[in-house]
């Protein structure tokens, strides 16, 4: 490490800290934003699915936003790109409270998702800052942290919408932004970086990752792993609202005792990071999703629909999922360590993809949402086995040879 790394991991819970508020702000402002829905829809005069392009153009927007940013901060350095990306995003969030009319909102919504995308960096600054089984436990942490964040979003939005109205999400992303702002400026050194300054290259940078079996297959693994919790949240509302008539209040409930499950996930996955090696871990996460799915299939085909058969499952999915995506994110990034920003953009912009495609097929399909949700889980995991069957494979061939 150099000296600036080493005075920043002297300061670890700052720094954990920091880590924490970039993993927030990179899942707030979606979910947050869904029980504002009518009230966007009546200000601004616009159906519902007029607001929902809203989010999907959001989404688009960080995808390709991160795709610039890791390759970018390889070469001028992990620091600069989060700050101008966090200004970015504020100015964006800021843009939309202000807003009077649709296209306007829709513009600036876009702004902030383009500057949300510098919130993949918290993945570089990992590698660049700690080591071993730091990086691991960390990643455990944050994709615990993460899981919670994005099944709270709903009820914290809820909140903010009884409370400050539809604004109200966007002015809290905006106080919490100016605050890591502060924060990455004060912890920060301006040479913090994954690497030596280098000519910039897109395509030579996504060209030697992505060239990497072993790279793609591990971040593939937890785009599988993640797709399964990210499908659940996106078609919760259908089941649970519409199926089950759920209030909202009692909608956001729900969610917050599937976040809290997290908590135990992280646990357990805590407690195997020191007993078992990452791909046995791997293999352990995807072995409890597919044990979700299968009992999933039982409780529906038993008892039918109900809170216990569907988020009983669920649990059991949400462990397997913070098991085998920490020891995926640690492998995959292990290999290139001088890349860290490039290897961390082009697996989240997989992961991103995999769960959007994923999440609408499912709530598009014309089937039973549970058994299609069911049915998901038991595919996705069997796929991640297959793919990590197949790593270890060419892992022993090159011994071999």
């Amino acid at each position: 490490m150099t000296d600036p790394q080493n005075r920043l991991a002297t300061r670890k819970p700052a720094t954990v800290g920091l880590l924490l508020m970039l993993t927030l702000l990179g899942v707030f402002p979606i979910d947050v934003v869904l029980p504002s829905f009518p009230a966007l829809s009546e200000h601004f005069q616009s159906p519902s699915s007029d607001i929902a392009l809203s989010v999907s153009l959001f989404a688009v927007g960080i995808a390709l936003s991160q795709l610039l940013i890791g390759p970018l901060s390889d070469v001028m350095g992990r620091k600069n790109l989060l700050l101008i990306g966090i200004t970015v995003a504020a100015i964006g969030a800021t843009g939309c409270v202000f807003a009077d009319s649709y296209w306007t909102f829709l513009f600036f919504r876009v702004v902030q998702a383009l500057g949300c995308g510098c919130f993949v960096l918290s993945q570089a600054l990992i590698q660049d800052l700690f080591t071993g089984r730091e990086q691991q436990r960390l990643r455990i942490f944050l994709v615990t942290c993460g899981g919670i964040f994005i099944s709270v979003s709903p009820l914290a939005g809820t909140g903010l919408q009884s409370w400050m109205g539809w604004r109200g999400s966007f002015l809290v992303f905006i106080v919490l932004a100016m605050g890591v702002f502060a924060s990455a400026c004060l912890l920060l050194e301006r040479s913090t970086a994954g690497s030596q300054p280098r000519r910039l290259n897109f395509i030579a940078a996504y060209r030697t990752v992505c060239a990497d079996f072993s790279f793609m297959a591990y971040w593939l693994t937890s785009a599988l792993a993640f797709s399964c919790h990210f499908s659940f949240i996106v078609i919760s509302p259908l089941i649970l609202i519409d199926q089950l008539h759920f209030s909202p209040e009692a909608f956001s409930l729900a969610l917050l005792g599937y976040g809290l499950a997290y908590i135990g996930g992280g646990a357990v996955a805590s407690v195997l990071s020191n007993r078992i090696d990452s791909q046995t871990q791997i293999i352990t996460g995807l072995g409890l999703i597919l044990s979700a799915g299968v009992l999933m299939l039982g409780l529906s085909s038993h008892l039918g629909l109900s809170v216990t058969t569907l988020l009983l499952p669920m649990i059991v999915c949400t462990a397997g999922t913070t098991i085998a995506r920490a020891a995926a994110h640690t492998q995959a990034m292990n290999r290139f360590p001088e890349r860290a920003g490039t290897s961390a953009s082009a697996g989240s912009v997989l992961i991103f993809i995999l769960g959007g495609l994923t999440s609408a097929a499912i709530s598009l399909t014309p089937l039973d949402l549970q058994l299609t949700l069911a049915l998901c889980l038991v595919l996705l995991s069997l796929l991640g086995l297959a793919l990590n069957a197949l790593v270890r494979h060419r892992y022993k061939g090159l011994l071999a040879d």
